[in-house]
């Protein structure tokens, strides 16, 4: 749907009364739809994954946390 078509209509005299706040809320997705909120993602399917690379950290334990530094307010 072309926006600005649709910004021409909303924007008549006879739609600013009809539409409730509802109504409004259902035209958003066709705003948004299109946006990637985190930028475009390359997927390379013929790629395989180095995991042989990759370290993870051990189990945790009890005595492993470091202390915390208490804060005081001023």
């Amino acid at each position: 749907m072309n926006t600005l078509m649709l910004q021409d209509v909303l924007g008549e005299p006879e739609w600013v009364d009809m539409l409730i706040p509802a109504d409004r809320r259902g035209l958003t997705p066709l705003f948004w739809s299109h946006v990637r909120p985190y930028g475009e993602v390359n997927l390379d399917m013929d790629a395989r994954l180095n995991l042989a690379a990759v370290t993870v950290p051990g189990p945790r334990a009890a005595g492993d946390e470091e202390p915390t530094e208490e804060r005081t307010d001023a």
